[in-house]
């Protein structure tokens, strides 16, 4: 796995769960720490003192962690890169063949995490990689597992990683779909609601028999509503430990649209998020 950290309490909680998922998946470690590129006139600063000062607060973070590591008994393999955040990132996990990338959440409702320029949502929308979401105070769960599924190819892969974690970890499974319509569609044409709810419950049926025929107990739930707001309350009401998502296929800028269904869940859920690549 790599873990990126940038000496925010955030990024150190997510470090720290992961040492615990670390032990239990027997996985090797790698954390990066990304400093920026300097943009000015280097002719016109001491070249030696800017960059020290600019990696300062990397080695900082860096060695807050080791100490981190060193209490748990763990071997990291720290990496401190210079470059653009997301993409240093996901070179790293590239380079060392990570299946998985761990980033910390700052508070819920933070602004950053909706705008097109954060780090997080340039990582999950251009990474190849499975990315996992640890909010602050949060804890990396596997016991009760909530996977949202449209039936698409994407959220099929999130239903099997989802049974994967479930089956490895003695896990229960929530399979859950949302049927999300215009208001003045249930006035206009309830038959047409009827008909998408029949599909969902089809689609999250046939998610259900999946992991009960590996060995996972599962339930499926399909409502109507908001798909992000009604993935974040059914979550909450199941006290699911971890939700499991996928992230669609889009290529460009339209990977990073603002709005979607994976960002809303993922800047407002209170227990980790892991998003099937």
């Amino acid at each position: 796995m790599l873990i990126a950290i940038d000496g925010s309490e955030s990024s150190l909680h997510a470090f720290r769960e992961s040492m615990k998922l670390a032990d239990s998946e027997k996985s090797w470690i790698n954390a990066i720490c990304v400093t920026p590129p300097y943009v000015g006139d280097l002719e016109m600063v001491g070249i030696g003192d800017i960059r020290e000062a600019m990696g300062r607060p990397c080695l900082e973070s860096i060695a807050k962690a080791e100490e981190i590591a060193k209490e748990n008994n763990r071997h990291v393999k720290f990496l401190h890169e210079t470059g653009t955040f997301h993409e240093r990132i996901i070179e790293a996990s590239e380079e060392y063949n990570c299946e998985l990338i761990v980033m910390g959440r700052h508070g819920r409702h933070r602004p950053e995490l909706t705008l097109i320029g954060s780090v997080a949502t340039r990582v999950i929308g251009f990474s190849k990689r499975d990315v996992l979401i640890v909010p602050m105070e949060a804890t990396i769960g596997w016991k009760n597992i909530a996977v949202a599924t449209d039936g698409s190819e994407f959220s099929s892969r999130a239903v099997s990683r989802a049974i994967d974690f479930a089956s490895s970890y003695g896990g229960k499974l929530n399979v859950l779909s949302v049927v999300d319509v215009p208001a003045e569609a249930y006035g206009e044409a309830p038959e047409v609601i009827d008909s998408l709810v029949a599909k969902a419950k089809s689609l999250v049926d046939e998610s259900v028999e999946k992991a009960i025929n590996a060995g996972v107990p599962a339930e499926g739930h399909v409502r109507t509503g908001d798909s992000a707001s009604v993935i974040l309350e059914l979550a909450g009401t199941l006290s699911a430990d971890t939700i499991f998502m996928s992230s669609h296929g889009r290529t460009g800028i339209t990977r990073l649209l603002l709005g979607n269904v994976a960002e809303k869940v993922i800047g407002n859920s209170r227990c980790p998020v892991l998003i099937a690549k």
